[in-house]
């Protein structure tokens, strides 16, 4: 993990938390990164829409849940302490290493991985979960795809960005379209 972190305390989705979260995300930016992959450091911020998501998880207890795109895994926290079996993701690496330390600093358990929702996983879940997640036009597609495959119902959390517009779009007419629940903020 590489910056200054900072300790934000908040109580979402009933559950107080303690967060250790970079001091100044825009720092994280990395020009070799995002000439490769247009990659940005989207996970340093604590976006107000996984907050919003966070406090309308339904009653997770025993269900297996994903959280695809994590960031700081506010949802995947608060799934996890209420009681649900959790795996977040995120691709970029410094995002899944302090999930790790805030779910240990905060006596929680879950799995935290490194993964690209572009490719297709071999796992499922009861409930999927994303959160402020459609900055690009080129992650609509697969974000639908992954919802698809990977839980028969889906909670995405929408924060007003341009592709939200495209995805609902094209998630009134795929098979998904009765499984995933719109969570605004």
């Amino acid at each position: 993990m590489t910056g200054d972190l900072r300790e934000e305390r908040l109580t979402a989705g009933g559950v107080a938390l303690s967060l250790l979260r970079p001091a100044a995300p825009e720092a994280l930016i990395d020009e070799e990164a995002f000439a490769r992959d247009e990659f940005l450091p989207y996970w340093a911020e604590l976006w107000p829409v996984a907050r919003t998501l966070a406090d309308h998880l339904p009653d997770v207890a025993g269900l297996r849940v994903v959280e695809l795109g994590c960031g700081l895994g506010v949802p995947s926290l608060v799934a996890a302490a209420r009681g649900a079996d959790v795996t977040a993701t995120d691709w970029a690496e410094d995002a899944v290493e302090l999930l790790r330390m805030n779910a240990a600093r905060n006596g929680i358990d879950l799995r935290a991985e490194v993964r690209d929702w572009r490719d297709p996983w071999p796992e499922r879940f009861d409930l999927a979960l994303a959160a402020d997640v459609l900055y690009e036009r080129r992650n609509v597609e697969p974000l639908l795809e992954r919802l698809t495959e990977l839980a028969p119902v889906a909670l995405v959390g929408l924060a007003g960005r341009p592709y939200e517009a495209e995805f609902l779009r094209r998630v009134e007419t795929a098979p998904v379209a009765e499984r995933v629940v719109r969570v605004t903020r």
